[in-house]
């Protein structure tokens, strides 16, 4: 695992710096659905990540948000599940708050996890059993007496649909910030109490920041209150999520779903 590890970090880093080329220059942009942009950067980070996962092993499946699925790899026991920029429309609105996010998943569950910020060169990584570290300094979720005292992290587009005004009072500060994958990575590390998300993501989106929340004393459930397993043949995970200290999740899942 520490191989695989090794081999992530690397590769998250030589794609944000890949990426950090794009940030504020000229770059294409194209739509892939209905606020779904997807930008040269975006290609540019799964074409590299894709040659240095997979030629390390080979015999791994492949998930990502840029490239096209194969339903080859539901037949594999392990699987790479990426996201080359989680946070496009922040990389391009000039907001650095956005990540590439790697993870591995065996049998279903998330192994290991790796995020890379390549603005604020935050690197945060997990691995099964082996704690979650920021930036090689050892993290943990955060933990309040009360949903009151929470600071949680949302989405900026649910905030700007008004989905989060019932639930201002709930907490201590809702706290709109870019990339799924880079409000875990947040919440794991402390920074913020709690990440939830009122709407569906997809894998790539959350596999990767699942398992260092996991290993930093926490966990990620849907809004059903189940938790998630990954290489699924359906990527999208319905109806939303919460992450963060144990704990604190359940509080936290008892004030959405009344």
């Amino acid at each position: 695992m520490n191989t695989e590890l090794s081999i992530a970090k690397e590769a998250a880093v030589e794609a944000g710096n890949l990426i950090l080329e794009y940030y504020k220059a000229d770059y294409e942009i194209k739509d892939k659905g209905y606020r779904n942009p997807v930008t040269t950067a975006d290609y540019a980070s799964d074409a590299r990540l894709k040659e240095i996962l997979t030629q390390a092993n080979p015999e791994y499946g492949w998930l990502s948000e840029e490239t096209v699925d194969s339903k080859e790899r539901l037949n594999r026991e392990r699987v790479w599940v990426v996201d080359p920029l989680d946070g496009t429309k922040e990389f391009i609105e000039g907001v650095p708050h956005f990540v590439v996010s790697i993870a591995l998943v065996e049998n279903g569950f998330p192994i290991l996890g790796v995020l890379f910020n390549p603005v604020s060169k935050e690197l945060f990584s997990a691995a099964r059993d082996q704690g979650a570290m920021l930036n090689d300094e050892p993290i943990q979720c955060s933990s309040k007496d009360t949903t009151e005292e929470m600071v949680i992290l949302n989405s900026r587009s649910e905030t700007k649909k008004g989905l989060w005004t019932a639930y201002q009072n709930s907490f201590s500060e809702l706290k709109p910030t870019g990339s799924v994958a880079y409000k875990l990575g947040l919440t794991a590390s402390g920074q913020a109490d709690m990440f939830a998300s009122l709407r569906p993501k997809n894998e790539w989106d959350i596999c990767a920041g699942n398992c260092i929340v996991n290993e930093a004393g926490g966990k990620l459930i849907d809004l059903n209150g189940a938790p998630r397993l990954y290489n699924q043949d359906d990527t999208l995970i319905t109806p939303g999520l919460i992450a963060g200290d144990s704990i604190a999740v359940d509080k936290t899942f008892a004030v959405l779903k009344r």
